[in-house]
Parts: structure tokens; sequence; C-alpha cells
């Protein structure tokens, strides 16, 4: 067992003497259960698309990412969903036959292929959007202004923290 081990499992049972920490975890683990089941997403696919996986919404995202700085190709999608290039042709194949995604040539290059959204794929990604801001809508109609506004400061530092030391804990198994 390495020292930073030793010092995580220290720091870790410190915490767990802290009641506030202990609500944060049990709330973190009821949180990814909740995530885990891709509620959202699965409303959005029976309103727009009955028939996609949930897969095919982890593409539509990256493809909708991706777009903004630069084309989108299957490699893209294979790097960012860290998933085989072939599994990843596999997928973008199956959406473009479901009309959700249509391949074309690059403007940069032409002997390269591209993958863009379809009109029904901006639906589906307009869809998901409309149901995360119903249920987040939803959770705070009791909350006052103020508490929404504090909640939302705070989640997101949470969030940018929790990314970062998961960043630095991964650059640890690195080195």
């Amino acid at each position: 067992m390495t020292s930073a081990t030793n010092t995580r499992e220290i720091e870790a049972q410190a915490l767990t003497d802290d009641a506030n920490l202990l609500r944060i975890g049990h709330a973190m683990t009821r949180m990814r259960l909740l995530t885990g089941r891709r509620m959202i997403g699965r409303l959005a696919i029976l309103s727009v698309a009955p028939g996609l996986e949930l897969s095919h919404l982890d593409v539509l995202d990256v493809v909708r990412r991706a777009e903004l700085t630069g084309e989108v190709t299957v490699g893209t999608i294979a790097e960012m969903l860290r998933i085989d290039p072939s599994r990843a042709s596999r997928i973008v194949a199956d959406m473009v036959t479901r009309g959700v995604l249509r391949r074309k040539a690059s403007q940069a290059d032409a002997r390269r292929i591209v993958v863009i959204l379809t009109t029904l794929g901006q639906r589906l990604l307009s869809e998901i959007q409309a149901q995360k801001y119903s249920v987040i809508g939803s959770i705070f109609a009791d909350w006052t202004q103020e508490e929404i506004e504090s909640f939302s400061l705070l989640f997101d530092r949470y969030v940018s923290g929790y990314e970062q030391v998961f960043q630095a804990r991964l650059k640890e198994t690195d080195d």
C-alpha cells in the first residue's frame, strides 16, 4: 500500500466522523443510482425516437460538444467515449440508419468523412434538455430564488472540485 493510499484512508476515516460529510456522501450515492438509471434520457427517447438506445444519447452528446471545436469523425467519437473505433463505427452506422446522424465529406479534406446531427438528432437533444429542465424545475419549485442561486454556485464549485480530484488521481496512477 502506498503512502498516498494510506493518507487517503486516514483522511476518509476523519471525514466520516463529520455528519455533514456523511450526509453528502449518502446523497452522492443516491444521486449516482438515480442518474445511473438515466431516466431523463429514457424519457427523451420515448418522446422523440422510440427504439434508440441510451448509448446513442452518449454519441449525440459527443457530436454536439465536439462540433463546437471542429469537424466530428468516428475517431473523435471513439476517443471522447473511450471506446474502440470499430464499436464507435457500428454505433454511428446504426444511428445513420435511424436518421439521427448523417455522414458527409469533410469541408477541410474531402477524403475524410465527418458525422453531423440530423434534424431528428437535434430534436432529440432538445427533448433531453427539456426533460432535464422539467425535472430540475420540479425539484426547485418550492425553493426560494436565493436558495437556487446559492445551490447552483455551490454545486458547480463541488462538481469542479470533484473533477479536479478525479484528474489528479488519474495522473497519480499514470505516473
